[in-house]
């Protein structure tokens, strides 16, 4: 049974490695042997024998491993609610892939499980992803009704009104929580707006760095501020009531820098008050890089419309405040909530562990329905494409 359980931990080890299955015999074996015969001074013969690691028996363990893995996730995902993340992907052949990733609470904390890969057959469109979807959760027997919010990238195929995969989801999961990921909107805010930047200066601006050394300090200082509020919305720990705080804090800032250039201060700029410092900036140029920025305000708030106004009440994150804005029918839990001295310290721990606390679901069902599909929904599609 030792060698077994030897074969089984080895073969994991090379899976997660990358490296051929063909190491086992070929190196790991000899490894083994040698440190055996000349550290450990024991006879090696039978104790190599005992632990097969063969190319085949590797393959074979490890597809044992996986099938249990999915197994177990699968029996798990049929009783409770989760979070369901996609992506198209490409095997080096151009076959086409869809990746899912699935969120969900086990143990009083946030879980973050590789679902499936499967290959799009007849092709990518939304009736496809859909069907490929439908299919693996009736194969496995996990009701699509626990299927709480689902993150994609915001295509055509995946979001489209009439014939994306959130229309046929909808159709049987009418009030799934559909999530465009925020990186990839970010993104869009920045290189459109960026490049009619660039386009609406001067089509020669490559040839002529010296002349628009201003518009390329102003660009390199704003890709900075793009880049930080990207940092916040990467990770697994994220959800939306984080998101909507990036967000939200992010669009004002925007209005704000706006107006400081408009009013000739550069301090939120460094590489252009760096040029200003040395006589060296185009004043006509500021009232384009400030109306520029109110395009970019304008965008973010177009484009974010639907995290800007999404309704994260304030108890959600300060659960022991007052319950007169909260919603009739949660205010009776919401009061018991707070008279109950064990959970309290709970909260010291930040309202993500408070919420996930064991006993939350069962004392408090009300409260729970609401917290749980903003803590569990993807915000975007990080953890498939990373």
């Amino acid at each position: 049974m030792d060698g077994l359980r030897a074969s089984f931990n080895i073969s994991l080890m090379i899976a997660r490695s990358g490296k051929a299955h063909t190491i086992g015999e070929e190196l790991l074996q000899p490894v083994v042997s040698e440190v055996l015969r000349t550290v450990l001074h024991m006879p090696a013969a039978e104790t190599i024998k005992s632990i097969p690691l063969s190319n085949n028996t590797v393959q074979r363990r490890i597809d044992e491993m996986g099938k249990n893995v999915e197994e177990t996730l699968c029996n798990f995902l049929k009783s409770t609610k989760f979070s369901l993340q996609l992506d198209e992907s490409s095997l080096p052949g151009n076959e086409a892939i869809l990746l899912a990733y699935v969120r969900f609470i086990k143990e009083e904390d946030l879980a973050q499980e590789f679902l499936f890969a499967r290959e799009l057959v007849m092709d990518s469109k939304g009736k496809s992803i859909f069907q490929v979807v439908e299919g693996y959760f009736k194969e496995k027997e996990i009701p699509l009704a626990n299927v709480i919010s689902v993150a994609t990238d915001g295509a055509p195929s995946m979001v489209g009104c009439q014939r994306g995969f959130i229309s046929y989801l909808k159709k049987v999961v009418p009030n799934v929580l559909a999530i465009r990921c925020v990186i990839h909107r970010q993104h869009l805010v920045a290189n459109c707006l960026i490049l009619e930047f660039f386009e609406k200066e001067d089509a020669s601006l490559c040839a002529n760095l010296k002349k628009f050394e201003g518009d390329i300090a102003y660009m390199a200082d704003l890709y900075t501020k793009f880049n930080e509020m990207n940092l916040q919305l990467q990770g697994d720990d994220l959800n939306l009531i984080k998101t909507k705080s990036v967000i939200s804090a992010f669009v004002p800032e925007l209005l704000y820098f706006k107006n400081n250039l408009a009013r000739r201060e550069f301090y939120n700029f460094p590489n252009l008050c760096e040029l200003r410092r040395k006589g060296r900036i185009n004043e006509q140029n500021v009232e384009v890089y400030w109306r520029h920025l109110e395009l970019l305000h304008q965008d973010f708030i177009e484009r974010f419309e639907d995290i800007l106004s999404l309704e994260v009440p304030d108890w959600m994150t300060d659960p022991f405040s007052g319950v007169e804005n909260a919603e009739l029918q949660l205010q009776e839990e919401l009061l018991e909530l707070q008279a109950n001295e064990e959970l309290k310290p709970k909260f010291n721990l930040g309202y993500r562990a408070f919420w996930l606390h064991r006993v939350i679901p069962h004392l408090y069902p009300r409260l729970w329905n609401v917290v749980r599909k903003l803590l569990i929904s993807f915000p975007s599609s990080y953890v498939a494409e990373r």
